[in-house]
């Protein structure tokens, strides 16, 4: 287990993922990420997904902890034969510098280079956090956001 400020960060257990499902149902968080699941409140497709990733070699996933309580989760998976992280935090954790310190800390377990990044371009939160860890844009795509049902601007990042 990795600390920080308060933030941890540890392999994920199987009681994190209830608390993961309710951080993906929030509909406020869903926006703001724009490119989540199809249906954040499908229990099932919730639960494939999660064992799919869990059991995936490529996949480093810990969850994040905040003064011992589950606060989100991390990953690095890959994308187009490149590293990519993502984080998600609970909407009650936001604003605290969180997911900052998490995304810190598993940059220091996960320490191949160069790893992506990407955000919807209107996430300014979340593009902050990527940019104070390092992360520097390097261009702009779009996609079909389900959050949103719409084509979404988004921007891609890199840590050298």
């Amino acid at each position: 287990m990795t600390q920080t400020n308060q933030v941890e960060l540890r392999p994920v257990e199987p009681s994190d993922l209830p608390v993961f499902f309710e951080h993906q149902r929030d509909p406020v968080a869903v926006h703001m990420a724009a490119f989540t699941a199809r249906e954040p409140s499908n229990r099932a497709a919730f639960d494939a997904f999660w064992a799919r990733i869990l059991a995936e070699d490529a996949v480093l996933i810990r969850t994040i902890l905040f003064q011992g309580r589950v606060a989100g989760s991390i990953l690095k998976y890959e994308d187009e034969g490149h590293p990519e992280v993502s984080y998600w935090l609970g909407r009650e954790f936001w604003g605290k510098g969180i997911a900052t310190w998490a995304l810190q800390l598993f940059l220091q377990q996960f320490t191949s280079r160069p790893v992506y990044a990407r955000a919807a371009k209107d996430n300014l939160p979340s593009l902050r956090v990527l940019e104070k860890c390092g992360f520097t844009i390097t261009g702009e795509s779009a996609g079909f956001a389900n959050a949103r049902g719409c084509e979404t601007p988004e921007l891609l990042l890199i840590l050298k």
